[in-house]
């Protein structure tokens, strides 16, 4: 008989977290820096980097709720799947009416985004790392509801729009930094 225990679905999940927080921090930033150089006008290649941006994280809502089943329901991972697949398509339709109806739909992804991840870090918050996501989360819901309401302005643009994109990819760091102390001291 082994005197190691097995991982805890616990540990295992927050190691498969940190790495997906590691991943989601660095195409934020990466997306960002791409996304900053076109702010005043939606070209063809922005449109697709702003579709991109949805369509990545429900890659990570997916993968999320696989390597979390076994801490808890991943229904609110699948809603935040569905919310962004609909974002998504309705980025590509408003891409084509500019950046007011862009602002429009990333706020409100913005808000429900940030509704859901709230929702899903209480339940984690045994694991440790998860006040980055509290923060993040209140911050998204605020941040959309500026977004949307700055689409009626003189000469919208989506500096902020973008700009919102490197807090979350720094809290996701924060994030991962946290669960790997947490499972170090487990």
């Amino acid at each position: 008989m082994s005197a190691i225990a097995a991982p805890s679905d616990t540990t295992g999940t927050a190691s498969a977290l940190r790495r997906l927080y590691f991943v989601r921090f660095a195409f934020a930033i990466v997306w960002a820096i791409v996304m900053f150089t076109m702010t005043d006008e939606i070209t063809a290649f922005g449109a697709v980097l702003l579709v991109l941006y949805p369509l990545f994280d429900v890659g990570a809502a997916i993968y999320d709720a696989k390597v979390s089943r076994g801490t808890g329901s991943p229904t609110l991972l699948y809603v935040n799947v569905a919310v962004s697949l609909v974002t998504a398509i309705g980025l590509a339709v408003a891409c084509a009416s500019g950046i007011p109806a862009v602002l429009r739909v990333w706020g409100a992804w913005a808000v429900v985004a940030g509704l859901v991840q709230l929702i899903v870090a209480i339940p984690r918050r045994k694991m440790g790392g998860q006040w980055p996501m509290f923060l993040s989360g209140g911050i998204s819901v605020l941040a959309g509801a500026s977004f949307i309401a700055t689409a009626g302005a003189d000469d919208p643009s989506l500096t902020n729009a973008v700009g919102y994109a490197v807090p979350g990819g720094i809290f996701f760091l924060l994030s991962a930094l946290r669960l790997g102390r947490a499972a170090q001291e487990n």
